[in-house]
């Protein structure tokens, strides 16, 4: 096997230019959702309107999944990735509008709280576009040989905006209020819209355009279902990340449990992000695709771990490092799950199987938020978070006895054929 270039999806300019737009705009993003969290709270004081969050977000997200993976399929991905992010600007704009005390100083806070909803609900429709575009138009911005490559730092930029922009987020609350902090946040999805234009239109590499939309959402379906690895990896996640979602829950532990104010909201919703990020430039260098299956399966155990300890803590910094290695392990978990589906997906079915993927692993965080709200309103909010991550624990030990074949997965004979390819 050659020797590995870490650097190698960055001698690409426009591969550059991309991750630029990815880091401003899921800063953007990243920072808002937790502004948002805040403001919720703060309204309603209650667990289950976070969990609604969750909710507004996954129901238009997952049942437009498949039909915009087929729209992406269809479409030219740079125009398409620019009307997206251009209406992504409209929601901030609203949400900034929403906390503005001139505008909403008559309304009530139920007319508030389900204006932030229906915001909300419609950035849900435009995620089912995102990850599916952005997905594909990786694909046409670097050659194959650089796949696994890209796709560690497609998910290091990802994890680096989302250290920084929770971290901003909680501390922009204290020094400037949730107002402002919204007026940053459409300046930067505009700033994002402004760069993506200085990438080049990308040709439409599906052979099939104009095919019935049925068809081409059997197809999509059927392909991914057929590749066990495909399947095992998303099912695998999923179930982690819909009963380990204690992230949801994180306003509550720090204003109610750990009493860390905003700041210290800031720190524990950024601290998954800092260890995945770490996690991310180790494999940039030291790939992990070699029994890539057990590496993915103890991973998703230490995520389970770290979180049944996040919620039995009591301490700031215990909290803070159980955060941090959840953070650790779903790195991990990420660069094996992308390196997979960009090496096994055809050009042509990019869109349509990002999209199966965000029904199995991208809804399953807001549906894991809703999970978590509403257990933690039933229950307590310290034992959903132990549930959540026994649960997890019990999926692991549950996949590693039912699938040898999945405990024996490894990716090292895949990258050789595609650099061989190249």
């Amino acid at each position: 096997m050659s020797k590995i270039d870490p650097y190698a999806a960055l001698r690409f300019k426009e591969f550059n230019i991309f991750l630029l737009v990815r880091f401003v705009l899921i800063f953007g993003w990243s920072m808002q959702f937790i502004v948002i969290e805040w403001q919720v709270y703060s309204l309603t004081k209650d667990p289950l309107s976070l969990g609604m969050i969750g909710l507004m977000e996954i129901i238009p997200a997952f049942t437009m999944a498949l039909f915009a993976g087929h729209i992406v399929d269809q479409k030219e991905k740079r125009n398409l990735l620019a009307l997206c992010i251009a209406a992504f600007s409209l929601i901030s704009l609203g949400l900034f509008l929403l906390t503005w005390p001139k505008i909403v100083a008559d309304w009530s806070t139920k007319t508030i709280l389900y204006s932030i909803y229906a915001l909300v609900f419609f950035g849900g429709f435009l995620r089912s576009f995102f990850g599916p575009t952005i997905f594909s138009l990786i694909a046409l911005i670097v050659p194959k040989k650089a796949y696994p490559n890209a796709a560690t730092w497609n998910s290091s930029t990802w994890q680096m905006a989302s250290v920084l922009g929770p971290a901003f987020g909680g501390f922009s609350i204290g020094w400037m209020g949730v107002h402002w902090s919204l007026c940053i946040i459409f300046g930067l999805v505009v700033l994002s819209l402004i760069i993506l234009l200085q990438i080049k239109r990308k040709p439409i590499l599906n052979p099939k355009i104009g095919e019935p939309v049925i068809e081409s959402l059997k197809e999509g379906v059927r392909f991914v279902f057929k590749s066990k690895a495909i399947l095992g990896a998303m099912t695998l996640d999923m179930i982690a990340v819909l009963f380990g979602g204690a992230i949801a829950l994180l306003p509550i532990f720090a204003q109610d449990i750990l009493k860390v104010g905003s700041e210290g909201f800031g720190i524990l919703r950024a601290a998954p992000a800092v260890g995945a990020f770490i996690t991310l430039m180790i494999t940039a260098h030291i790939p992990i695709s070699k029994n890539a299956g057990m590496k993915l399966l103890v991973a998703v155990f230490g995520f389970g771990l770290s979180i049944i300890v996040f919620g039995l803590s009591s301490i700031f910094w215990i909290s803070v490092v159980a955060l941090f290695f959840s953070g650790v392990t779903d790195g991990v978990s990420m660069v094996v799950r992308q390196t997979i589906l960009q090496i096994k997906t055809p050009d042509h079915m990019r869109g349509r199987v990002s999209s199966v993927n965000s029904m199995f692993v991208g809804s399953s965080n807001e549906l894991g938020a809703f999970e978590s709200g509403l257990t933690a309103k039933l229950f307590g909010t310290v034992n959903a978070v132990v549930f959540g991550g026994t649960m997890t624990l019990i999926t692991v030990l549950t996949t590693g006895i039912v699938s040898p074949s999945f405990r024996k997965l490894d990716l090292t004979k895949d990258i050789e054929e595609h650099q061989r390819e190249a």
